[in-house]
């Protein structure tokens, strides 16, 4: 397998939170294991992508990221990662992930038994290696902690040389078969290649994540050569030479495959997140979470939701975004980096980096751009955008509007079609706007201008200087209006023909001649 199916890594940094798809079986370790070792080196040609394979993001999260919580859980003494392809890229990533990994180059080597070789020279390096080494993968996302204590625990307990992880499936084709003899111990991993029939009908596979002794593991990969087809120093190879040296070879099976699936293409990698959201999603619902249409609902494993949430469909929830007790996010909403206040409505909106205060209401078709702060039981209605604004307790901008570079304060009321006029082409100005301010349709703030409490605008107010408070601003100017210049500047047009019909119609008719001279 190598990671070639979905599951789920667990999110370490917030143990409060649902572990979907976590494995509890096994129970904790007593202590980690000397050393966990993740190979991250290959390139991931499959992805046919600029991004290296394991950088590629599935439920938030690179799959890296997700490989490193699932180790970093284990609590090993020591954390290799073994890159190669986009060297640089690949490990500032991961520093940013693990400042305390050891970050290991593959030579020019091929293979994973060589990848793992070099990360075990690197960690004797530093000090002697004895103990439990993990062998597990930058690509297989859903791999849980629980799962690799339950490894490490078996590999320990039963005194193992080796202890290999498998999982078996219904079509094994491609995947290398665990061969048992007769007391149950494995005799040999065979590659699907170089299997006879009879072994190919073996539905037990090797996922190629491992727990080493770690001295049979070093004496192991000085023998294994590159002398095969492939000219690879296989990693497989240690559990024949294992054997050999009297070691004991076992085989822990997980009956949830997904956990030792990874990603070679992008076909693998939406099976592999539409699987980590399924369980993420389930993980909700359990946690007391309303998911209305599980279906259409996607929620990044780095969301935090509370109690008696509601999820209407078609809604994604990204990032750092929270969402407080008796909220009602959606339907057709995406936050990235949003905070939703308890019992909060957010629907048809679109928002990012923005705080909604508890009891507010945004949406239908809302935008709401990073810096946004709506107060609590404020308002943001339809088609408004909003962005770095602050605004008050019970501020309402109910709709057609356009609120950036701003303050509002507590109790105002945006009329329809409001905006504020904050860019000049080359600087952002301010607008203030004060507290119980009420502002009539379509009046423009020009930037930076500051408006009183309790200020009022009428219709169609431009307000270009600051307005004290309680002061109505008004922009007024005649009404003129130019009779007869439809007929005259659109003559023939529909226009033109509807005035002139109007006007015949109001028009008294023309006098007829009476006298003697008329006639």
């Amino acid at each position: 397998m190598n990671a070639e199916i979905p599951g789920h890594s667990p999110e370490a940094d917030r143990p409060e939170s649902p572990q979907p798809g976590a494995h509890t079986a096994g129970g904790p370790v007593a202590q980690g294991p000397a050393a966990v070792v993740v190979l991250a080196a290959g390139a991931g040609t499959r992805m046919k992508s600029r991004t290296p394979k394991i950088l590629h993001e599935l439920g938030g999260r690179s799959m890296v990221a997700h490989a490193l919580a699932a180790a970093r859980g284990l609590e090993p003494q020591r954390l290799a990662v073994v890159v190669r392809h986009e060297r640089d890229r690949v490990a500032e990533h991961i520093a940013g992930l693990d400042a305390a990994a050891l970050i290991v180059d593959q030579d020019e080597i091929p293979g994973t038994g060589r990848a793992v070789e070099v990360a075990l020279d690197a960690l004797a390096a530093q000090s002697a290696l004895e103990g439990t080494v993990v062998v597990t993968y930058g690509d297989v996302p859903l791999l849980s902690t629980g799962l690799l204590r339950e490894l490490v625990a078996r590999h320990e307990d039963e005194g193992n040389a080796v202890t290999v992880l498998t999982a078996v499936l219904d079509d094994a084709h491609g995947y290398g078969r665990i061969l048992r003899d007769e007391d149950g111990a494995v005799a040999a991993i065979r590659e699907h290649k170089d299997a006879t029939s009879d072994e190919r009908e073996v539905r037990e596979v090797n996922s190629g994540i491992y727990a080493f002794d770690a001295r049979v593991l070093a004496d192991a990969l000085r023998r294994v050569t590159t002398d095969n087809a492939q000219g690879e120093k296989y990693l497989t190879d240690v559990l024949a030479i294992a054997r050999e040296a009297g070691g004991r070879v076992a085989a822990l099976v997980t009956e949830d495959r997904w956990q030792v699936e990874g990603a070679n293409d992008r076909v693998q990698l939406q099976a592999l997140a539409a699987e980590h959201n399924r369980r993420t999603v389930e993980a909700w619902m359990r946690a007391g979470v309303t998911v209305i249409d599980p279906a259409s609902t996607w929620i990044d494993g780095t969301v935090r939701l509370a109690e008696d949430v509601t999820i209407k469909p078609n809604t994604q929830l990204h990032g750092q975004t929270v969402i407080e007790r008796d909220a009602v996010v959606g339907p057709d909403t995406t936050l990235t980096d949003v905070v939703v206040g308890e019992g909060a409505n957010v629907r048809r909106t679109d928002g990012t980096k923005a705080q909604i205060g508890p009891g507010a209401t945004v949406g239908p078709f809302t935008y709401l751009r990073a810096g946004t702060v709506l107060g609590a039981d404020g308002k943001i209605g339809a088609f408004y955008e909003t962005k770095n604004a602050q605004i008050g307790r019970g501020a309402k901008l109910s709709h057609l509007g356009y609120v950036g570079d701003a303050e509002v304060g507590e109790g105002t009321n945006i009329g329809c079609g409001n905006i504020t006029a904050n860019y000049d082409g080359v600087n952002k100005h301010r607008t203030v706007i004060g507290a119980h301010v009420r502002t009539a349709s379509n009046t423009v703030f020009v930037a930076p201008v500051t408006v009183g409490d309790g200020a009022y605008t009428g219709a169609g107010a431009v307000v270009r200087k600051d307005v004290p408070a309680g002061a109505l601003a008004l922009s007024v100017a005649p009404q003129r209006n130019a009779e007869g210049w439809t007929e005259a500047r659109r003559p023939g047009s529909p226009s033109a023909l509807a005035a002139a019909a109007a006007r015949a119609e109001v028009s008294p008719p023309a006098s007829s001649p009476t006298t003697e001279e008329g006639k």
